[in-house]
């Protein structure tokens, strides 16, 4: 175990990487959230807890996360799920719910985390990777990924509901505006986000006494669910990985 500021370690090489890079190649968290790992006091490297940012590791360490020992994955893997609704986006679930990402394990011995989150109760295309770099592009707001939804509400929703996802709604003193929004059926419109707030449908809906019935993504950027069924996945195309990693400097 090496340190990022001794005078002979200023560099990172090929033998040596940072602790949040290592976790982040190994399949556990996208690099973002590895920091908060590390200082939360969850990471150990040849026995002792670290908590320093700065830390390098090599191969030759053992580098634990909650005392399960990690190793970054020799393979990267990109694939969409189309999540069943009652599933929840965790790696578990302290409450014993159905994970998401167990769905993938019948395939993929991989440990595989998802790229933000969709609710218990929605359904629809959702990332997984083992690739934290990948992860931490595609998961940041300033990508600008659009999210496509599909709403289905338990009655006819007014005009002024899609006006409001237009121009924006202030509510709890969080400001909600969609990138587009258009009217399918009497009961039914299509949603774009771009940041995709917590909860953010459902809350505009829920103002104006709207309840959901069903919430679907159905786009993520250039990856749509296509033909998949619920439950099913697949993995991303070049051309898809290629266009989700662009940063705000190669658009």
């Amino acid at each position: 175990m090496t340190d990022l500021n001794s005078p002979d370690n200023t560099e990172e090489t090929t033998d040596t990487m940072r602790l949040q890079v290592f976790i982040a190649h190994s399949g556990v968290a996208s690099r973002r959230n590895a920091e908060k790992i590390i200082q939360d006091g969850r990471v150990t490297v040849n026995g002792l807890t670290v908590t320093e940012m700065g830390t390098k590791v090599s191969q030759n360490d053992v580098v634990c996360v909650d005392g399960r020992r990690i190793e970054p994955e020799k393979r990267k893997i990109y694939v969409l799920l189309n999540k069943p609704s009652g599933y929840v986006c965790s790696l578990a679930d302290e409450k014993g719910r159905p994970v998401a990402a167990d769905i993938l394990a019948t395939k993929y011995e991989e440990r595989l985390y998802n790229i933000g989150r969709l609710d218990m109760y929605s359904a629809g295309a959702i990332l997984f990777t083992n690739d934290g770099d990948f992860a931490s592009i595609v998961g940041h707001p300033s990508a600008e990924i659009e999210k496509e939804y599909v709403v289905e509400a338990s009655m006819p929703f007014p005009d002024r509901v899609i006006d409001s996802f237009r121009n924006g709604i202030r509510i709890d003193n969080v400001f909600y505006k969609a990138r587009d929004a258009e009217r399918m059926s009497s009961r039914r419109m299509r949603v774009v986000l771009i940041e995709g707030k917590n909860r953010e449908i459902r809350k505009v809906l829920e103002s104006f006494d709207v309840r959901v019935k069903n919430l679907i993504r159905t786009r993520i950027g250039p990856v749509t669910l296509g033909d998949l069924k619920y439950g099913e996945f697949r993995e991303l195309t070049p051309n898809e990985i290629a266009e989700l990693s662009k940063t705000e400097n190669d658009k």
